[in-house]
């Protein structure tokens, strides 16, 4: 009986796809496949919300994140400063909206730049092999023998706090992982079949590497961008709490937390530090979601 109902089944589909009613699916499996997984969609949808909010502040209040008002000191949240003011007057909304231009573009900039430096010779180290790979492969090994933050913080206290110093500093300190990823993806896939032939029909090194090679790699390395991005901006707001990172005078989500500092303003000034705290929350959750789908959609294993 059971047998039956299935052949009712299969000569049904059968009558559809010969009367044309059945179709293939279209667009990319993987994108379907991120589409569908609800988390990663909410991660793209605050991750987007942030984001633009960041770029398109000026639009969406009228305060000037440096300005100090005397007269404004401390004010809790009200229909004029959505997230209150801080001990100098400046509307925390604003401080907020403009400092996640900074941090965004440290910890995003960051990872992208250690990702090119990192997949870039790695791509190439892995597929050459040889004394180049070696000295690559002992250069990685000397930043990632040290702690990241311990290493971080190191820098920073001999070169100094700047914007740029920080972003120099967590390329040096991040492309290893990188570079370590990119090089494992090479090393398999440097023995597949297509790419024999292409070494075969005399293809150059660097085009076989970059146009043929590491376009199979992408995957994994994509999820580690945005792990990475995540990982950039707790770090960045940790050492601006500390007093270590960006300079005081830029808003940044990490210079903000700084007021939380004093206990005094943990227990009576709420607002200086919930709302820029739910930020920079939210947004490494958006992240690492993004991450998960990321890994989900990609990885053939789990494909379902």
């Amino acid at each position: 009986m059971g047998k039956a109902s299935l052949n009712r089944k299969f000569d049904a589909l059968r009558a559809k796809e010969e009367a044309g009613l059945l179709k293939p699916a279209s667009g990319s499996r993987a994108l379907r496949k991120m589409m569908s997984n609800q988390l990663a969609v909410a991660g793209v949808v605050i991750f987007s919300i942030i984001l633009l909010a960041s770029i398109f502040a000026p639009l969406l209040t009228v305060h000037d994140p440096l300005k100090v008002d005397l007269r404004s000191m401390l004010q809790t949240p009200s229909a004029e400063h959505w997230f209150g003011t801080d001990r100098t007057g400046r509307d925390v909304f604003a401080r907020v909206l403009y400092g996640g231009r900074v941090s965004i573009l440290v910890g995003l900039g960051s990872a992208l730049l250690a990702a090119a430096v990192g997949v870039g010779i790695g791509a190439y180290t892995g597929y050459k092999g040889g004394w180049v790979d070696v000295v690559a492969l002992r250069a990685s090994e000397i930043f990632m023998a040290f702690p990241q933050i311990i290493l971080v913080l190191l820098l920073v206290s001999i070169t100094g706090q700047s914007l740029m110093n920080l972003i120099i500093i967590f390329v040096l300190t991040g492309w290893g992982p990188m570079y370590r990823m990119a090089r494992a993806r090479v090393l398999s896939l440097r023995e597949e079949e297509y790419v024999q032939a292409l070494q075969s029909f005399g293809v150059p090194t660097l085009k076989i590497c970059y146009k043929h090679i590491l376009p199979n790699a992408l995957g994994p390395i994509m999820v580690n961008i945005t792990l990475t991005t995540a990982m950039f901006i707790l770090a960045e707001a940790g050492l601006s709490f500390l007093g270590l990172g960006v300079p005081l005078s830029i808003p940044t989500w990490g210079n903000i937390l700084n007021v939380a500092q004093d206990l005094r303003v943990l227990q009576n000034n709420w607002w200086l530090w919930a709302p820029v705290g739910a930020v920079i929350s939210l947004f490494v959750l958006s992240v690492n979601f993004i991450g998960d789908g990321l890994r989900d959609s990609t990885d053939p294993t789990l494909q379902g």
